[in-house]
């Protein structure tokens, strides 16, 4: 491994809210990694994303079985507080939910109606010409190639009032980046701090809780 400064290439501004001139973080193998002054996320140079063809087939090795008690457990880390924050019967959307939608299941398991979009594992564009209660994005913010674009299309999904449920694994001491297993991941291009999160929502004049380590809670603002 070897680490150092970023190359020659400039990027205009960051992918997470689109502030001008971020600046270089770190050259890890070979490749490039940025961060934003602004929103505090750290990301990787474009120029390395992977194929769609190496995401979906990396995404295959993923053992996430609905059945699983294991993994209902992680889950249930953004399941039990974001529950605690709906109505009975809330409708909602598992956005990224991947080949096996375990989180989706367990809310379906509590009453609440659930739709399902994936762009390589349920991709149906008629699901996202609704509005819902809530949107769940469960290990999957970590992936979008263009972040800011994605966050206000999960907005617009949302009615009035409702929650945006996030999880992923923030990122904190700098240090700790170039041995960090989820930078590791190859599909991972994006990395959020607690405080990036809470930029994402302030910024679209959203609440933020974070109820846990790993997982943000955003609200719109209901109608005046």
């Amino acid at each position: 491994m070897t680490a150092g400064a970023v190359g020659s290439a400039i990027l205009d501004a960051c992918p997470v809210c689109r502030a001008p001139a971020p600046r270089p973080f770190l050259s890890l193998e070979g490749r490039d990694y940025w961060r934003c002054a602004i929103c505090e996320a750290r990301f990787l140079d474009p120029r390395y994303y992977p194929s769609r063809e190496a995401e979906r087939a990396h995404y295959l090795h993923h053992e996430n079985r609905p059945d699983d008690p294991q993994y209902r457990r992680f889950l249930s880390k953004i399941a039990d507080p974001l529950m605690e924050r709906l109505e009975p019967g809330a409708r909602g959307l598992d956005y990224g939910c991947g080949p096996g939608p375990a989180l989706a299941a367990m809310l379906k398991e509590a009453g609440h109606p659930m739709a399902l979009y994936d762009p390589f594992f349920h991709p149906d564009p008629a699901v996202l010409n609704w509005v819902y209660d809530f949107v769940t994005c469960t290990e999957t913010a970590e992936h979008f190639h263009h972040p800011a674009e994605e966050f206000d299309r999960l907005g617009g999904l949302l009615r009035p009032g409702g929650w945006l449920a996030i999880m992923t694994c923030f990122q904190t001491e700098d240090e700790r980046f170039a041995d960090w297993r989820y930078r590791r991941d190859p599909t991972h291009v994006v990395f959020y701090r607690e405080a990036t999160m809470r930029f994402i929502a302030g910024s679209r004049g959203w609440a933020c809780e974070v109820p846990a380590k790993d997982v943000a809670l955003m609200r719109k603002p209901p109608e005046a």
